[in-house]
């Protein structure tokens, strides 16, 4: 394969991944969670490197993981006291945990170039070139296992307790009625949230995980109120992201992760535009055809 053809697959791969766990953030007006797991995670890279003594991107991953769960835990645990709303709560902790990360970093790692640019912000165009060996066996890019391994495992999260998410997601009050634990259930989609964050940070870089963390789900939401609609519309919306965007920055010699965002920027506002004048257009039509009777009457 061609180092391009690579770095679409990558794209298609992460894009699919994360439309389908943000898309339950979208339902959940979580939306900015993955923003702040990728702020306070550092403290994770910090520890992991401290233990390890190196910049292995294995304990490092873990370490972020680890934080990144700690992360949605604490936001939860704060906005359950009812005293401080969840997009407070969240950047409380976030930041918070960064800055605890930047001390930890100052006292004990200030020598190494140790941040996360270094070594969780990736740049997907770089991915073809960071091969998975085993031995002397070249089994491709590292990134396109990392990210295959990470699709798998919410496809199967999703569609083995697909009824638990979706009634926790839309009314939590009727989840608890039903037996549904929903603390539980949302606790494990935010460990898959983070999971599916860290692991995407190191291959395809910040921007393209935010955004496809989001835009696909919240532009999907905007088609339908069927929920396993909305998560193939999402996937649909992420994909053509990927390719739209690789070959705009191709064209334009930019960023590919920064013009798969853009693309997905303008699909949504596409989409937001049309459906508003698509309301309008039916709202008109129900109200010319309610006046029609009255108007014959008269």
């Amino acid at each position: 394969m061609t180092p391009d053809l690579w770095v679409i697959i990558t794209g298609l791969l992460a894009a699919s991944a994360l439309a389908l766990i943000g898309s339950f953030l979208v339902l959940r007006q979580n939306g900015m969670l993955g923003d702040a797991i990728s702020h306070a995670v550092l403290p994770g890279l910090v520890l992991a490197f401290l233990i390890t003594s190196s910049r292995n991107v294995v304990p490092m991953v873990i370490g972020a993981g680890l934080f990144g769960l700690l992360t949605a835990y604490l936001t939860e645990i704060l906005s359950q006291t009812r005293r401080v709303y969840s997009d407070a709560a969240m950047g409380i902790v976030f930041t918070l945990l960064f800055a605890v990360g930047v001390i930890m970093v100052a006292m004990f790692a200030e020598q190494v170039d140790l941040d996360q640019e270094c070594v969780l912000y990736g740049e997907i165009a770089y991915t073809p070139w960071n091969r998975f060996m085993v031995g002397t066996t070249d089994l491709g890019p590292r990134a396109v296992w990392i990210l295959g391994g990470v699709l798998l495992a919410n496809l199967a999260f999703i569609l083995l307790f697909f009824k638990q998410l979706k009634i926790s997601s839309f009314d939590p009050q009727m989840a608890v009625a039903v037996g549904i634990r929903e603390k539980l259930w949302h606790y494990l989609l935010m460990t898959m949230v983070s999971l599916t964050v860290v692991s995407a940070f190191e291959s395809v870089g910040a921007i393209l995980v935010v955004a496809m963390l989001i835009i696909p789900g919240a532009t999907a939401y905007l088609l339908t109120s069927r929920l396993h609609v909305m998560l193939i519309l999402s996937v649909v919306i992420g994909m053509f992201c990927a390719i739209g965007g690789f070959y705009g920055a191709s064209y334009f010699d930019a960023s590919i992760a920064g013009f798969m965002a853009v693309v997905g920027g303008v699909v949504f506002a596409v989409v937001l535009i049309g459906t508003q004048v698509y309301r309008r257009i039916s709202q008109m039509k129900y109200a010319s055809a309610r006046v029609q009777p009255a108007d014959k009457t008269a």
